[in-house]
């Protein structure tokens, strides 16, 4: 396994797992699979390039089985504080440890920016393995949004939670 910065050149990659992501787990993610699918290459190519986003894929046998992204707010007043977003194993990865790597990965991409004090993210709430994850990776839970995403006629709440950096 091999963890790597994701470019442009993995633009087709990065968007048939987050597709995947979006189709197997909706709950998770705020962003559906209906609204993503129809977005041009163009988009997850600028995903990749932003200067404001960084992200990571794990690597199995030359296959992208996983990713993680860092979000760096642009805003003066917030630019201690990264958001940790699209973490995503592939079911064919799981338990390989890939989901650990990544989050540790992704902490020491934060910590390389010296100006970073916090990093966060959100949960789903009974999303155990997740959190888990999350917890074991230093994140303690700060809240919850109550009905934080809806899928279909069902509503979900969010865990929120951070680390120091």
């Amino acid at each position: 396994m091999s963890i790597e910065r994701l470019d442009a050149s993995h633009a087709l990659a990065y968007r048939e797992l987050m597709l995947e992501a979006y189709d197997l787990h909706p709950q998770a993610f705020t962003s559906s699979v209906r609204e993503r699918a129809v977005m041009p290459l163009s988009w997850w190519e600028g995903r990749l390039t932003s200067k404001f986003d960084v992200v990571l894929g794990a690597f199995e046998d030359g296959k992208l089985a996983g990713i993680v992204g860092l979000a760096f707010e642009p805003r003066e007043k917030a630019r201690h504080k990264a958001t940790l977003f699209g973490m995503y194993v592939s079911t064919d990865f799981r338990q390989h440890g890939l989901g650990f790597a990544l989050v540790q990965a992704a902490v020491g991409e934060a910590q390389k920016n010296l100006a970073l004090k916090v990093l966060q993210l959100t949960v789903t709430a009974g999303n155990d393995a997740a959190f888990n994850l999350y917890q074991r990776c230093g994140f303690i839970q700060y809240g919850l949004e109550p009905l934080a995403v809806r899928v279909g006629e069902e509503y979900y709440d969010k865990i929120h939670m951070w680390r120091e950096i």
